[in-house]
């Protein structure tokens, strides 16, 4: 890759960077565990939080302002980390972060650790993304499975630690540990990151053309702000807060629609906009895009409605309930690791067309599971479907990002991490909706799923519920079956059947 390729790769291939570069990806496991622990870690520890500070009608915004933080700045920090580096994005990110973690502990009421938790997802789109790229700077395409299913480990293994860990907290100590804790964790990536990572000298503004792309589209990075903010605040607010056809719903729709129009408008204008046109031109980019937004939306299914299914159809306690879902996380990455074996024979899009197939049969096969059932066949499922997608989605990540350069790597993984998260949000909302709908059909219109379930855990909801509790989350993974075959067709027709790998 010339002169933009990373020094610290250099040196690794001499010998005088291995130890620099294993300080590095050391840092960039701490960083991701960060992002990772905080999309977690507080859901356990609501009652606490709400006991001391009130806001119990609001508190589902501690999660939903998070995460539409870290998902609306996903854009902006990987053309961010194009134009200035890795580095500077990374280092400005984790100080964010720490920043709202600290300002989390010390707040006072529910409205501030709110605001305070959007502070931290500021920082956290900046972990996310900017790790995913520098992990693929690090590595060369023949060592990038390593690293990758690190980073998988690392997040399987913070998703599953972090409610237990946050309850365990505010338990024993208090819940405001929850947010210090981030701080020695996040001081020692930062140490790491400052000291061993060194990037090569970036090229000085001396023409127009070479200031052009030092540019910052700052418009543009306001209007995707507002845009994702608004569209996302209405998808995850949808049928919750408000009903969908109420006048806030539409409202926030129109808003976001005219918001979208600006966008492009904007973007077209801009001499480096924060979105560019050829994330969606090329066919590699735009196909990985399309399938790994479906994975965000087919993930919902397990992780949001599994627990209730196994603690209230299958009658297991919470703990339990979590290991059911949890096995997923020991297949996912131990598949991913393992998928270079497959890629390397058959090719990146053939590996994950197989993985998504697989994954589509097991979605599937979840409905035809027994009533009741028992605990081991969802587990066995679980386990089953995380090999699946391990075999899925790295091959798509480290394809598409094999494909371009060091000057647009970073865009071309946020867009995909951008995806991701957006397919999730927009699962959540739908599975809800498809989820209560079924509970209405078979209940005569009484309740939703979440005032169902508090009424067979105090035990005055009869058995007909669980049953009807049972068909709503069948009809859940079929829904997250049609998303898998919509990422296998998408795959099939969109994607060239070979990845135009760049040679480094």
């Amino acid at each position: 890759m010339g002169s933009t390729t990373p020094a610290i790769r250099k040196g690794a291939a001499q010998g005088t960077g291995t130890h620099r570069r294993g300080a590095v990806v050391a840092a960039l496991m701490l960083a991701m565990a960060l992002a990772a622990l905080d999309a977690t870690i507080v859901s356990t520890a609501v009652p606490q939080i709400v006991g001391d500070l009130g806001g119990f009608s609001v508190f589902s915004w501690l999660f939903s302002g998070y995460l539409l933080a870290v998902t609306v700045t996903l854009p902006v920090y990987g053309k961010l980390s194009d134009t200035f580096g890795r580095k500077p994005v990374l280092v400005t990110g984790a100080a964010v972060f720490l920043l709202g973690s600290l300002l989390c502990a010390g707040a006072w009421n529910m409205a501030a650790l709110i605001a305070f938790r959007i502070v931290q997802g500021l920082g956290g789109g900046a972990l996310q993304g900017t790790v995913q790229t520098l992990a693929a700077d690090l590595y060369p395409l023949a060592e990038r499975p390593k690293i990758q299913s690190r980073l998988s480990t690392v997040w399987a293994v913070s998703a599953v630690a972090g409610p237990g860990l946050g309850g365990v907290l505010a338990a024993y100590a208090d819940w405001r540990w929850i947010f210090l804790v981030n701080l020695p964790i996040g001081a020692a990536a930062l140490w790491l990151v400052v000291r061993h990572l060194h990037e090569p000298q970036r090229e000085k503004p001396e023409s127009p053309e070479n200031a052009a792309h030092a540019r910052v589209d700052w418009a543009g990075a306001l209007a995707v702000f507002a845009c994702g903010g608004v569209l996302l605040t209405a998808l995850v607010q949808g049928g919750v807060a408000w009903p969908w056809l109420s006048a806030p719903s539409l409202t926030l729709f129109g808003t976001g629609l005219a918001l979208v129009a600006v966008v492009v408008v904007v973007e077209r204008r801009a001499a480096q906009p924060i979105i560019p046109g050829w994330v969606w031109r090329r066919r590699t980019i735009a196909a990985v895009n399309l399938a790994l937004g479906a994975l965000g939306l087919l993930m919902v299914a397990p992780s949001v409605f599994l627990p209730t299914y196994a603690q209230s159809v299958l009658g297991l306690a919470p703990v339990a309930a979590g290991f059911v879902l949890s096995v997923w996380t020991l297949s996912w990455p131990v598949s991913a690791a393992l998928s270079q074996h497959v890629y390397r024979r058959i090719g990146f899009r053939d590996t994950a067309l197989l993985g998504i197939g697989v994954a589509t049969l097991v979605l599937c096969a979840f409905p035809l599971l027994p009533y009741p059932g028992s605990w081991w066949q969802p587990t066995l499922l679980m386990l089953l479907l995380g090999a699946a997608l391990g075999l899925f989605q790295l091959p798509l990540i480290v394809g598409v990002q094999s494909t371009v350069g060091w000057s647009e790597r970073g865009t071309t993984t946020a867009s995909v991490l951008f995806c991701r998260q957006t397919g999730q949000t927009l699962g959540a909302s739908l599975f809800g909706a498809v989820a209560n709908g079924v509970l209405a059909a078979r209940l005569g219109g009484a309740g939703d799923l979440d005032s169902v379930t508090r009424a067979l855990d105090a035990g005055t909801a009869p058995e007909a519920t669980r049953h009807a509790i049972a068909d709503a989350v069948h009809a859940v993974y079929l829904g997250a079956a049609a998303a898998a075959a919509l990422a296998f067709l998408v795959l099939l027709l969109v994607a060239p059947r070979r990845f135009p790998v760049r040679e480094e």
